[in-house]
């Protein structure tokens, strides 16, 4: 038998459903995983592989020194570097290392790597002779847009929303919507809530704490703020939210993690999302949803999607209609809003998708290439921006036709 026909062979066996997947997982250099407080991409990376390895396959983590994980973790950096998140150096230095080890000296150690560690895998991509699934973790903007245009036809592009698929450039062919998941068990469910509200993120205008400073004034409620001030945040943090600190009504309580966490986004009477930005996804949204507290946002983004209007939370269109919407979340059944979680983000619904996907990678000669399913096995549409209207299941995951 020759080379090429035990490739294809070994590619037929992978492609079925079942066989176990031998996965890179590439996260970002910056935090550990999981991410010691604030971190979404790296609670969606430790959540997904730490299932993929509950269901069989044999996942390598590259991460930041300090990673812990069901994986085997391997780190291609000296350091974490929380400081310099997004600086080209150590993304790239980060990537060249994990290409390097996944490469192996020509000897095919992995099935597909999963890259979300940014721009610089993608680009590369056609670099490793590995399949590559590239999760789509930002926004798309006009630099963005041009990068994927360039470049998107690398790997097998997944998006986290509809509305962030609606904002790609024009004929870039993603192959699935696949949203961050969540592990629903290690959130409490908790009925009764304390008086105050709650805003949780990066302090930058876009996710709007400002706002939800004055829709918690309107409303006579007090307001805890939660999250990093990164590089580059300083000059708003100083000018727009550290003046209205008084300890009593508006409170900073930096990063929070672990049960302190668990416990902030449980107790909290609601979450505001006040943005003005195309938010991607929202970790901090099925956070609170799953906890049993309500979220009222401002419908941009996949706010729009996450949050169903007087189900498990509100849209409203400016802190006006914030504030008397808080007037509204006693109509919330906190069961609702954990049942709207668990029914979309189940982790282990998640990462079956992402096999879907991996799988189709590995069985195409091209990552455009789809390959049919088995009958009655789940198919992921492969989307694409112009086409919106594809039914959705009760998960949330973008179905194809049933074969």
């Amino acid at each position: 038998m020759s080379s090429g026909q035990r490739e294809r062979r070994e590619r037929t066996r992978l492609g079925r459903v079942g066989a176990p997947l031998r996965i890179a997982m590439l996260a970002p250099p910056w935090i550990p995983i999981p991410p010691p407080a604030y971190g979404g991409i790296e609670h969606v990376v430790a959540l997904l592989s730490d299932e993929l390895v509950r269901r069989g396959h044999e996942v390598t983590l590259f991460a930041a020194p300090g990673s812990r994980s069901a994986a085997i973790v391997r780190s291609p950096l000296s350091r974490p570097y929380p400081r310099q998140i997004g600086q080209a150096l150590y993304e790239a230095d980060h990537v060249a290392r994990a290409f390097a080890e996944i490469e192996d000296d020509g000897r095919r150690a992995f099935d597909v790597v999963h890259d979300h560690s940014g721009f610089t895998a993608l680009a590369l991509a056609n670099r490793v002779s590995v399949p590559m699934v590239h999760t789509l973790h930002g926004p798309f903007t006009g630099d963005t847009s041009g990068f994927y245009a360039e470049h998107g036809d690398r790997a097998a592009l997944v998006a986290i929303s509809d509305t962030q698929l609606r904002d790609a450039p024009a004929g870039l062919r993603v192959s699935a919507v696949i949203p961050n998941p969540i592990a629903a068990d290690v959130w409490p469910l908790r009925y009764e809530k304390d008086d105050y509200l709650l805003w949780v993120g990066r302090m930058t205008e876009g996710k709007g704490p400002h706002r939800a400073i004055e829709a918690a004034r309107r409303a006579g409620r007090p307001l805890l703020i939660a999250g990093p001030v990164q590089p580059g945040q300083e000059a708003f943090f100083a000018s727009e939210i550290e003046p209205q600190l008084d300890g009593r009504r508006v409170r900073y309580l930096g990063e929070v993690g672990g049960r302190a966490k668990t416990e902030l986004f449980a107790r909290a009477s609601a979450l505001l999302m006040p943005i003005r930005w195309p938010e991607p996804f929202g970790m901090v949204m099925i956070e609170a949803l799953v906890c049993g507290t309500p979220v009222i946002a401002f419908p941009e983004g996949a706010a729009s999607e996450v949050v169903l209007h007087a189900e498990n939370g509100f849209h409203v269109c400016d802190e006006t209609e914030m504030a008397l919407a808080v007037e509204r979340i006693g109509a919330i059944d906190p069961a609702s809003c954990r049942a709207s979680v668990e029914g979309r983000y189940h982790v282990g619904t998640v990462a079956a998708a992402y096999e879907a996907v991996y799988r189709r990678a590995i069985s195409s000669s091209t990552t455009s290439t789809l390959l049919r399913a088995p009958r009655h096995h789940l198919v992921l549409a492969d989307a694409r921006p112009s086409d919106t209207s594809k039914p959705r299941s009760s998960t949330g995951i973008a179905q194809g036709p049933s074969l």
